[in-house]
């Protein structure tokens, strides 16, 4: 074992907005950090692109290298950090230092959720520790507590808002009455939104994240590819402005539950109770709501990304794995081997949210339900709103299984009465 002051070498693979945060927290949490690893903790090596880049804190210029084989050949690094976000090269370079027996801490949701059972194998097989929190939540504690606290229980259902763009937007259509078009402009000009807002807005980051936490709570492997769905750029301010008055509020939800019928996995606009913990979460903050079976209902919520934050959850299991540098993982996550049985979104029940733009005739609502009646979807409520020469109604059904649902839909779209259906959003009742 290695003396207590002599200190835990890291790699710093990548140094922007998160690494150059991890910098930062290093040098200035030395001393706490030192305590709670029981070794000091030195950053020796930096990957970068550029040296020259602005950084969001300064880190030390002499520790950069672009030269990856300077940093991933060094055989006196104890840990490496990898922030450089994507697959390639964050993939390979994870796998060849995993492969010889070095430590890994990565922020990479997308590597995590796409290649997570060949990581996991690889560190197995080689001794060496993995740690991923900061990849879904940024600074809340997530993975460790589904992993380890509630390691005893059977988790039965997950409902999480973890993309904080898309809670930025709806919180600004919501309150502010801005169209999406709007919302979005203003995410991206206070740095919440990419220029090319796709990952976010259409789902894609969040699916990862609900892949992984599947993957954990469930034990079983999970790829964002088998998880379900769908974005919010369909949603308008009306949409919004008819949830607050039927009760609810839209967020675009990460849901997964697990029962004899496998493992449901989706990521949709969801209407909520407003009286549900998460309704009332706003701006660029994240939550998740759980269900054990045993420990019964808990919500994980914080800063789910920025620099600081991430950093911290970074430097979290960073300290964790250099307390058991000298000792075997205390899991394997064998479980990532197992293929995660996902259920198709045809067969997962659900109530859903509806607005028709009908020609305001007679019979037209009796069309409608026969419609809905004919394909064994029940109306929980209607409420019809006159504009000139035409009519909108809005509904919400009781639960359905979604093929049902979708049958409908097509039954409805090919009616002469109906001229559009602009809205159909799913509802969650708890």
């Amino acid at each position: 074992m290695a003396n207590s002051t002599e200190p835990v070498r890291i790699g710093l693979l990548g140094c922007g907005t998160i690494g150059s945060g991890v910098f930062h927290l290093v040098r200035k949490n030395a001393a706490g950090l030192a305590e709670a690893a029981r070794r000091p903790l030195e950053v020796a090596r930096i990957l970068v692109k550029d040296p020259d880049e602005t950084r969001p804190f300064p880190a030390d210029r002499s520790l950069m290298t672009t030269d990856a084989a300077d940093v991933l050949s060094d055989p006196s690094i104890d840990i490496y950090i990898e922030v450089m976000g994507g697959i390639r090269p964050a993939r390979e370079f994870v796998l060849e230092v995993l492969g010889r027996g070095k430590s890994v801490v990565t922020a990479n949701k997308e590597l995590i959720a796409g290649h997570g059972r060949e990581i996991m194998e690889t560190a197995a097989s080689n001794n060496a520790h993995v740690r991923f929190e900061a990849a879904v939540g940024g600074g809340i504690p997530l993975i460790r507590p589904l992993e380890e606290s509630l390691g005893g229980d059977n988790i039965l259902k997950m409902m999480g808002i973890v993309n904080g763009t898309t809670n930025y937007i709806l919180t600004r259509m919501s309150t502010e009455g801005s169209t999406y078009e709007e919302a979005l402009a203003e995410a991206q000009a206070l740095g919440y939104a990419e220029a090319d807002p796709e990952a976010d807005v259409e789902g894609i980051d969040a699916a990862s994240k609900l892949a992984i936490l599947c993957s954990i709570a469930f034990h079983a492997g999970v790829t964002a590819e088998q998880v379900y769905r769908e974005g919010i750029s369909h949603i308008h301010t009306e949409d919004l402005e008819n949830a607050r008055e039927l009760g609810y509020a839209v967020k675009l939800l990460a849901i997964a539950s697990r029962d004899d019928d496998g493992i449901s996995a989706r990521v949709h606009p969801t209407m909520i109770p407003l009286d549900h913990p998460l309704a009332s979460i706003s701006g660029n903050f994240n939550a998740v709501f759980v269900i054990g079976e045993s420990v019964g209902e808990l919500m994980f919520y914080g800063q789910g990304a920025g620099s600081l934050p991430t950093a911290t959850a970074i430097l979290g299991d960073v300290v964790n794995v250099a307390r058991n540098l000298d000792r075997p993982p205390a899991t394997r996550r064998s479980y990532w081997s197992r293929p995660g049985e996902i259920r198709p979104i045809e067969k997962v029940a659900a109530r859903f949210y509806m607005v028709l733009k009908v020609a305001d005739r007679p019979g037209v609502l009796a069309k409608i339900a026969g419609v809905f009646g004919d394909c064994d979807v029940s109306l929980e409520r209607v409420l019809q709103k006159g504009k000139a020469d035409s009519a909108e109604i809005v509904l919400i059904t009781h639960e359905v299984l979604e093929r049902n649902f979708r049958t409908a839909r097509e039954g409805l779209a090919n009616l002469e009465e109906v001229v559009e259906i602009p809205s159909v959003i799913r509802v969650e009742s708890s």
